[in-house]
């Protein structure tokens, strides 16, 4: 048994994650969901990322590549949505906040999978196999 694996409920179907305050003009704020769903990823555990409100932004291509958490971190918020992807993450933007704030739902960075808004998140949170973070 690994140092992770003993902490794993083995019933998880996955994690769904909800961002929602993760705001592009708040950059501290957008490592730690991201940190997150890598983590969870690593696991094995399937990742869900659901983008809702403000954050809608990041999948706009370049918005995440002009972020970092803090002057000092040494990746950029696209990193860290990368890292996330690369190890299984899946990420879909919510229709609504897509057109509140301008944005095409055909012009989203390659990483984003396609629309996914408050109706799949909430199948998958009263889903009692599925964990839900929000941030």
């Amino acid at each position: 048994m690994t140092q992770a694996s003993r902490f794993i409920d083995h019933q998880v179907a996955g994690v769904a994650i909800l961002l929602w305050a993760a705001d592009p003009r708040s950059p501290e704020r957008l490592a730690t969901p991201f940190f997150h769903a890598a983590a969870a990823a690593a696991m094995d555990i399937p990742v869900e990322m659901f983008f809702s409100a403000a954050s809608v932004q990041l999948l706009a291509p370049g918005a995440a590549a002009a972020l970092r958490p803090n002057p000092q971190h040494p990746k950029t918020v696209l990193d860290s949505i990368r890292e996330a992807t690369q190890l299984g993450a899946r990420l879909f933007a919510c229709s609504d906040a897509l057109a509140a704030h301008g944005l095409a739902s055909t012009a989203l960075i390659p990483e984003c999978e396609g629309r996914g808004g408050a109706v799949q998140f909430m199948a998958r949170a009263a889903d009692q196999r599925w964990r839900a973070l929000v941030f």
